[in-house]
This record gives C-alpha cells, sequence and structure tokens, in this order.
C-alpha cells in the first residue's frame, strides 16, 4: 500500500527562511498536513494561507506531531529554539547546516531528550526543492530504520539518500561535495582571470570550460579505486614527475597575464612535496593523503 492509499504523515517544520519555506510548500502540495512556526510570524503568513497551521511558540509546534523537521540558520540555534520544547517521543530530522561532530552531538543530546534522531544535508538550492526532475537530493543519516519509516515523507521535497547509521556522515557528505565544488569553481575562476584582459568572449569559453570540466569529472572514480587498492600507480597515464614539471608554465602564463596564482599555488606545492617523496610513476591520489593530518 502506497502513502497515497493512507493518510499522509503529518509534519511540524520549524524554520521558514528560502529552504525551510520551499520545503514547507512542497509538503503541502502533496497533501501533508503541516504545522510550522518560524522566529519571524510574517513569513508564515503565506503558507497559512496554503493550509499550513502556524504555532505560536517552537514548543507548541513540537506538541503537534511526532515528525519534526528543523531547518534553522546554524547549530546553535537549534538549542535556542528547542531548549523549552518537550521532545519525548518525536521524530527530529535536522536539516540545518552543521559539521559532522555536531551532527553526532545534536544525535545525542535528542537522545536524551527522548527523541529519535536523523541528520541532513540537502544538496539543492530552494528552487530545486519539490521539483524532481531538478536532480536535487538530501543526505540523511542516523538510524537506517527511522529513515524507512519516514523515507515517503522525506521524499517529497527531494529524492532521499542515507549514507549511513553515524549521525555525522551527512553533513560530512555535505561538506565533502560543497569543498569539491568551490574547488572547481576556483578553477574555473582562473581560467577566466586568465582571458581577462584579452579579445576573448568569456561566453566562447564557457561551453570549452563546462565540456572540458565534466571530461575531468570521471577521473574521480580511479582515485576512490586508488584510494580503496592502495596502488597510486593503477591506471596512471600522466605521471606526477611529468605534471609537476609543467607547472610553470601555469605560473608563468598567470604572470605574463596578469593573474594571481594563489588558487593554483597551494595544490602545486602539494604536488610537488608528493613528488620529493618519491611518487614521480604515482598520478595526483597522494595528494590526498598530504591533507590528512
Amino acid at each position: 500500500m502506497t502513502q497515497n492509499a493512507v493518510e499522509k504523515t503529518s509534519v511540524t517544520l520549524l524554520g521558514l527562511g528560502a529552504m525551510g519555506h520551499a520545503l514547507a510548500r512542497a509538503w503541502l502540495a502533496a497533501g501533508h498536513p503541516l504545522t510550522v512556526w518560524n522566529r519571524t510570524p510574517d513569513r508564515a503568513a503565506e503558507l497559512a494561507r496554503e493550509g499550513a497551521r502556524v504555532a505560536g511558540s517552537a514548543a507548541e509546534a513540537v506538541a503537534a506531531n511526532s515528525l519534526v523537521v528543523v531547518c534553522l540558520l546554524d547549530d546553535a540555534s537549534v538549542d535556542e529554539v528547542l531548549g523549552g520544547a518537550d521532545l519525548t517521543g518525536r521524530d527530529l530530522v535536522n536539516l540545518t547546516t552543521s559539521t559532522p561532530a555536531q551532527a553526532r552531538a545534536r544525535a545525542e543530546w535528542a537522545r536524551e531528550r527522548g527523541a529519535r534522531y536523523l541528520d541532513g544535508g540537502i544538496m539543492a538550492v530552494p528552487p530545486m526543492i519539490g521539483v524532481p526532475e531538478s536532480g536535487g537530493y538530501v543526505f540523511y543519516s542516523g538510524s537506517q530504520e527511522l529513515f524507512e519509516q519516514h523515507r515517503q515523507t522525506l521524499d517529497v521535497p527531494a529524492r532521499s539518500v542515507h549514507v549511513g547509521e553515524d549521525a555525522g556522515h551527512a553533513a560530512l557528505h555535505d561538506v565533502a561535495l560543497l569543498s569539491a565544488m568551490y574547488g572547481m569553481f576556483a578553477g574555473a575562476a582562473h581560467a577566466f582571470a586568465l582571458i581577462r584582459k584579452e579579445d576573448i568572449d568569456p561566453a566562447s569559453l564557457a561551453p570549452l570550460l563546462a565540456d572540458w570540466l565534466v571530461a575531468m569529472a570521471s577521473s574521480v572514480h580511479q582515485t576512490a579505486d586508488q584510494l580503496r587498492g592502495g596502488d597510486y600507480t593503477k591506471g596512471v597515464v600522466s605521471g606526477l614527475a611529468m605534471q609537476v614539471a609543467g607547472t610553470p608554465t601555469f605560473l608563468s602564463t598567470a604572470e605574463e597575464q596578469g593573474v594571481s596564482p594563489e588558487l593554483l599555488s597551494p595544490y602545486f606545492e602539494l604536488m610537488r612535496r608528493r613528488l620529493a617523496e618519491g611518487g614521480g610513476e604515482e598520478g595526483l591520489t597522494g595528494v590526498v593523503d598530504l591533507l590528512v593530518r
């Protein structure tokens, strides 16, 4: 029997910022009874017109339903908002951005207050919520049993992906992926800076750059395979020694173009350090070990 054939799960949502508002609208559109609370009540007015029940306090909102979803500014905000609420018997799903250590501590905090806990990391921006074809999804970690119990409800705003019983793993996956994203943005920024003073339309470089990044992205599978197996030379085509030998060209080009090398230099330095340790026949996987303290 599907959830459509039975009464939809009632949800309490605390926090109506841009993401919280998008989550609320998705659950309302899918027919889930929704109780909302926000520190600034005005943000709930539109949702009330769409059928949401607006609670007068966070404690009242928590008392309304067994499934309580939190989407606040930061971990400290969770303390402030839930400090006076009775969490006994509640299933707390925390979608507030946090670190892995904060998520683990929050799981224990919830357990001590009589609640079951799932931590979440949202891999989407608000316009992607409630739009399955957008590709957005949410990492969840904590009890597999609890996740499966609420999976259909959690799937409504965005596809849900359980990444482990350790409550910190959703936050860890979230930050890992976003860290890679910012590394990509850094490389793209350097590429655009190189042509900034030239008679080259950035719009003409963009598709070339996008295609190249997509083609290079598949290398993460080789990196993972090498990390798992321990052989950093497996499948290597361009050895570290050859790549390090080519780095002066990148730095000289940046100097000629009047571009700071600060986005590339730290990575090149790690490559040189790994080469000095004797990794000339490896690819770039050894850099990972240099970063782990």
